[in-house]
């Protein structure tokens, strides 16, 4: 996942400008205790930052990849 993907993620998956807000905000101790923005700064993969907020916002299994899902095929897969 490149960092446009993960941002690309965010924003499909937390619409209405919520995801940006939450990566500021949310802090995760898989994370060593930073927000996903903090964490993508500071050069952590995008897909480890991914995964590990897919597991703590108890999102489904089929969102880890959602990057690779073409973009008008998304709603009908995983919603």
């Amino acid at each position: 996942m490149r960092e446009s993907e993960f941002w690309t993620a965010v924003d499909w998956t937390f619409p209405g400008g919520r995801g940006r807000s939450l990566m500021q905000d949310l802090v995760l101790s898989s994370l060593d205790g930073r927000s996903p923005l903090q964490a993508i700064d500071a050069g952590v993969d995008p897909q480890r930052v991914w995964n590990e907020l897919c597991t703590a916002m108890d999102l489904p299994d089929s969102y880890r990849f959602i990057h690779r899902v073409k973009p008008e095929d998304r709603d009908d897969l995983m919603r």
